[in-house]
């Protein structure tokens, strides 16, 4: 028991002994320390500090910079892209709208006209020369869009009478009365040229039954048949 006190003793005084050597160092380290060296070193480092941050800031900066302009340009090809398709769109479609290759809707008027019967009682059918007569007179009137019997009318369109028993207008399309066209274009205009004194109406609705109508809302199909270029090559 006096031996185990005695160890114990003794190590309690080594850890005093090293705390106090420790406390005494420090203090001599402290009291030989020059304060205005401390403060120095500590602003110097304080300024590499902040001149390291500086520096990455303006390169973060720079960085920033040049991911807007990236992203500027990226927009700004992304725009040009989109107006490009945007414009390249509007002309496939005004060149479809041009060609009859696409359905259209819009103002205009419908007019049905039947083979008739002369003064004897007999059949007087509407010729294809009627129709054809019919269709210039619309386009003259600045229609932008006819159809007879669902056939859309372009350019390039035929309407001819292979035989009596029907109208061939375009490659496949065989009308027989009666007679519907449809013409999509200013009411007024049209009306008044189809309507006018000896105009078309007044011509031949005494050999044919005409009606005619104005709609706010007319409904002409795309053309389906082939284009086809014999003679025309595109440059």
């Amino acid at each position: 028991m006096k031996k185990g006190k005695i160890t114990m003793t003794i190590t309690l005084g080594l850890v005093c002994f090293v705390f106090m050597y420790v406390m005494f160092i420090q203090f001599k380290t402290v009291r030989e320390t020059d304060i205005t060296q401390i403060e120095a070193k500590d602003e110097s480092e304080l300024r590499t500090y902040l001149a390291s941050w500086k520096t990455k800031y303006e390169e973060a900066e720079k960085q920033l910079e040049e991911n807007q302009a990236k992203i500027d340009e990226y927009n700004e090809k992304m725009n040009t892209n989109e107006e490009t398709s945007e414009l390249i769109k509007q002309e496939l479609e005004q060149s479809n709208n041009l060609l009859g290759k696409t359905n259209v809707t819009g103002e205009g008027i419908i007019l049905i006209i039947k083979n008739g019967t002369d003064i004897d009682g007999e059949e007087v059918k509407v010729t294809y020369r009627v129709l054809l007569e019919l269709v210039d007179e619309l386009k003259y009137a600045g229609a932008e869009a006819i159809s007879i019997n669902g056939q859309r009318i372009i350019n390039m369109t035929d309407i001819k009478s292979p035989t009596d028993a029907f109208i061939r207008i375009n490659a496949k399309g065989r009308v027989t009365s009666p007679y519907e066209i449809r013409a999509i274009g200013d009411q007024t205009k049209l009306d008044n040229n189809l309507n006018q004194t000896n105009g078309f109406i007044q011509k031949y609705n005494k050999t044919y039954p005409i009606t005619f109508e104005k709609k706010k809302k007319v409904d002409i199909p795309k053309y389906n048949d082939e284009m086809k270029f014999n003679y025309a090559t595109f440059e």
